[in-house]
């Protein structure tokens, strides 16, 4: 046994739940492109100071959770957002100058240093969009409808798309004085963290995990009812919109979202059978980041699905089964005897050249060895190239579904006869039936 193990908070991916993740990466993106979004691919790590401006110097995230490396001046932080990321690339390569609306979307792996859990990991992937360039209401509408349907379109059922608002500037100044008036009485009553959080960003305390604090947020001030006329509008378009399109929802005032660019329409997705930790997307509007960041005041939307608490669901509703499973090549080439090896393995090249998936023997089994492991792999066929085949100018395949085998010559149309054979086995064509070997 290796006294070497995966770092906390990491897992290797096995072959066999590979096609798992590659069935919720080809899902999503036929539905995100079905919408319109283009794919962006920023890299894992970013200057760290994007993420203290982007995220809040007071969020959990830059206080405890970022993987950060420094060397001289250079300090960098491997992303734990996408985000900011995707906008300073919006910025950096001028896409706004271009064309200012822009639908992107990304898959790739987050880091955070967190306590690792079941649907919580170290390095853990998201799927997520960036719609940069409006603040029509009925882009959140759209935003929200796409979220619904990746997750539909990965077969989950049963799960709740919450959504509130918490306003812009204005709006957030008068909650943050309601806030801490109710607050301030109790604030003994709050965690160490916040405690720290009253007067550094009272917001924060909203998003706290502390069942004891969660309890106390229950009878706090709500974001909706501090918001001015443009913002309510705004939000009765969003539900209005999501209304038209038979989306059901739930108005939610307690989703604040822990990130400090998050502006207006906020919004998560839950599936109940998750338990504590039941939101598998997350997302909101963010009207004043692209400024934040050195650009002009452009509005935009966008969320993230995590794919860890996303796998989780799927595996409680059984849907991960049918995407288990690596598959093997359906065609084995085998060697009567060594010195048959050399030519299986040329042959083996040209099948490959041609196309076709194949495999061959590197460990020296003999004859009876090999197609045993043919068969144990679910071989579809077997190439026996032996010297007696070779002289003749033909390969024996032996269909392995129907145990039936037929020679064919090693000519240009064996790579066709092959394709033939794997789509209607050779039973179908009554052919001999094998003899003993």
């Amino acid at each position: 046994m290796s006294k070497y193990k995966a770092a906390r908070g990491t897992e290797d991916i096995l072959p066999e739940r590979v096609p798992l993740y590659s069935f919720v990466h080809s899902s999503c993106r036929g539905i995100l492109e079905r919408f319109g979004y283009a794919e962006i691919r920023t890299p894992l790590f970013e200057e760290t100071r994007l993420f203290n401006r982007s995220l809040g110097e007071t969020t959990d995230i830059v206080e405890k959770e970022m993987f950060t490396c420094s060397r001289g001046d250079t300090s960098v932080t491997f992303r734990p957002e996408a985000t900011a990321g995707v906008v300073r690339a919006y910025l950096e390569n001028n896409l706004h100058k271009s064309k200012k609306f822009q639908k992107l979307y990304y898959i790739g792996p987050m880091f955070r240093f967190e306590r690792p859990q079941a649907a919580r990991q170290r390095q853990f992937e998201q799927v997520g969009i960036e719609a940069i360039g409006s603040h029509d209401p009925r882009l959140d509408a759209e935003v929200i409808e796409l979220g619904a349907r990746l997750l539909e379109g990965l077969g989950l059922k049963g799960f709740e798309v919450r959504i509130n608002s918490i306003g812009d500037v204005e709006d957030r100044d008068r909650f943050r004085e309601a806030l801490m008036s109710f607050v301030r009485p109790r604030l003994s009553e709050y965690c160490e963290d916040c405690q720290r959080r009253f007067e550094r960003n009272v917001f924060r305390i909203l998003d706290c995990k502390q069942r004891t604090c969660q309890a106390l947020n229950k009878k706090a001030p709500a974001f909706l009812d501090h918001l001015g006329e443009e913002s309510l509008t705004h939000f009765d378009q969003v539900r209005s919109s999501l209304e038209a399109l038979g989306r059901e929802f739930l108005v939610d005032p307690e989703i604040v979202r822990g990130l400090d660019y998050y502006t207006h329409t906020v919004f998560e997705y839950k599936i109940p059978d998750l338990g504590a930790r039941n939101t598998v997307i997350g997302g909101g509007r963010y009207n004043h980041l692209v400024a934040e960041l050195g650009g002009p005041e452009i509005p935009a939307i966008g969320f993230s699905l995590g794919v860890t608490g996303t796998l989780l669901a799927m595996e409680k509703q059984g849907l991960c089964e049918a995407h288990l499973g690596w598959k093997d090549c359906p065609i084995h080439l085998v060697s009567p005897s060594e010195g048959d090896r050399p030519n299986a393995f040329i042959l083996a090249g040209e099948l490959r050249a041609a196309g076709l998936c194949v495999d061959l023997d590197y460990e020296g089994k003999s004859l009876k060895a090999q197609m045993r492991t043919a068969n144990r792999r679910g071989a579809s066929l077997v190439l026996i190239l032996g010297e007696d085949e070779r002289s003749r100018g033909v390969v024996l395949v032996r269909d392995m579904r129907s145990s039936v085998q037929e020679e064919f010559p090693l000519d240009g149309d064996l790579p066709i006869e092959l394709r033939r054979i794997l789509t209607e086995p050779l039973a179908a064509q009554e052919a001999n039936p094998c003899e003993d070997s």
